[in-house]
């Protein structure tokens, strides 16, 4: 597929940021939506994203070089040069959640209860990101036979047809389990007054598709001969367990 969308007076603009604004745009209003039906102030939400989204790409970006330290090392510009992609979300996710918390503490106001409502734009966003790896021709799985690729969209097929090979579209797989969770979030939201229970959803369900998803992907970030997304989702999946344990025994 081809990364770039169009030129601005020689400027290119890439389907990768187009795609990561417009995850962005949509997981606001989403944000705006449930604010209004969870009665908590949209302003200072709103402020919260605003130092947040830009400490997590700070952190997503340095997540992902810190692992692929040996390419960036003697080219600095690179290193922070986002436009083709190297974005890690593990990263973003626990820079701006990390920020979140502090400028939510200053102000006086239940981190949890904030961090409820923004969980499901957050997944939404993520999915719809994905779209870029896809665009970047990145972030995609193993080969497979047409056999396999044949049942999906001629433009995925494609997309995943890479210097004469097909490839798992795992960008895909996450982008849709990323919807389904984002769905499964708003429910939660609406059903539930517990505060932080959509937060560990958010946190327990995206580790348990992302875990399985890694394992089909070429590019993972490595720790020695680990996954790192793999470890972080295994970690994900038992803080929301343990939350979920506390959960219950405090109300027994």
């Amino acid at each position: 597929m081809e990364p770039v969308a169009f030129n601005i007076f020689g400027l290119q603009i890439r389907w990768y940021g187009i795609f990561i604004a417009t995850g962005v745009l949509l997981g606001v209003l989403l944000v705006k939506r449930n604010c209004k039906m969870k009665e908590i102030d949209f302003d200072v939400m709103f402020d919260t994203f605003f130092i947040s989204f830009l400490i997590a790409i700070l952190g997503a970006r340095l997540y992902y070089v810190i692992f692929n330290f040996q390419y960036y090392k003697n080219d600095l510009w690179s290193a922070i040069n986002i436009r083709e992609g190297g974005l890690a979300i593990h990263g973003g996710v626990i820079f701006g959640l990390t920020a979140a918390y502090i400028y939510i503490k200053k102000k006086g106001q239940k981190f949890l209860k904030f961090a409820d409502v923004v969980a499901p734009s957050l997944i939404l966003a993520q999915g719809i990101g994905r779209w870029g790896n896809f665009f970047n021709g990145e972030a995609h799985g193993g080969p497979v036979t047409y056999e396999f690729i044949k049942h999906f969209p001629r433009f995925i097929q494609k997309g995943m047809y890479i210097e004469g090979v097909y490839y798992h579209p795992t960008f895909l797989y996450e982008s849709i389990w990323d919807i389904v969770v984002c769905i499964l979030l708003i429910n939660i939201l609406k059903r539930t007054f517990i505060d932080g229970i959509a937060l560990f959803s958010y946190i327990g369900l995206y580790s348990l598709g992302r875990f399985f998803i890694e394992g089909l992907r070429t590019d993972s970030l490595m720790f020695g001969s680990i996954r790192m997304a793999q470890l972080i989702s295994i970690l994900g999946i038992v803080s929301c367990v343990a939350f979920l344990v506390y959960i219950k025994n405090r109300r027994t």
